[in-house]
């Protein structure tokens, strides 16, 4: 998303050599408690039948963005409350002054203690904390199968071949270990799997990255803040 929000001084596409997809964020749509809608579905309708006067939380220009894809997919219309920060926007979620918010992980203990309730996770595949959390590919909405933060490995543009494989190399096993699974896991992140975790991959998907988001970018005049 850098290449579309800033002005800098080396080109995102081209200038860095992929080594390995690290993790990825694990956000999800969360909601007040009272909210009427039951699920996906239900949200949707009810969202059509309120346009403009129902309110989310958008805290990052990943969250933004993610408003800005869910807006367009599901033909809603939202206000959109800026915060400098996830946590009072999910407190606020939490007392009901807000009525939506995409939110990683760090809400869940919010959902277990029945402060607020989630409706689908934006990840291809399930949450490994909330497997219960549906995702938005699953229930037909796959343009919100998106990761608005996700970490790789780079090296800079011309490094030898050789010691792009043996980095990569580096990382896959790093990746592999059990404990540092598990730890990544803990603080929220989800893992690519071992398939995805090439050079290659991680090229197509700073690509992939760039073609999706940069249009909405700026389609939604979503800036730096």
């Amino acid at each position: 998303m850098n290449g579309a929000i800033y002005s800098l001084q080396y080109d995102v596409l081209n200038d860095f050599a992929p080594i390995s997809p690290l993790v990825m964020g694990a956000p999800a749509l969360y909601a007040r408690k009272s909210l009427p809608a039951t699920d996906v579905k239900g949200l949707i309708g009810w969202l059509k039948a309120n346009p403009n006067k129902v309110s989310m939380g958008v805290a990052t220009v990943g969250a933004r963005l993610l408003s800005a894809f869910f807006q367009k997919e599901t033909g809603t219309q939202l206000i959109l409350v800026p915060y400098r920060g996830l946590a009072p926007a999910r407190q606020d979620l939490a007392g009901g002054q807000i009525d939506l918010l995409f939110d990683s992980t760090d809400a869940l203990a919010l959902m277990g203690a029945g402060s607020i309730k989630a409706y689908a996770a934006v990840n291809e595949t399930r949450l490994a904390l909330a497997r219960d959390i549906p995702t938005f590919r699953e229930l037909g909405l796959p343009t919100l199968s998106y990761w608005p933060a996700w970490q790789g490995f780079f090296a800079p543009k011309g490094t030898p071949a050789e010691i792009i494989v043996r980095l990569n190399a580096a990382v896959v096993s790093a990746l592999a270990d059990e404990g540092v699974r598990s730890r990544l896991i803990e603080r929220g992140f989800e893992v690519f799997p071992p398939e995805r975790q090439t050079p290659e991959a991680l090229g197509a998907l700073v690509r992939a990255d760039a073609e999706r988001t940069w249009p909405i970018i700026k389609e939604a005049g979503i800036k730096a803040e």
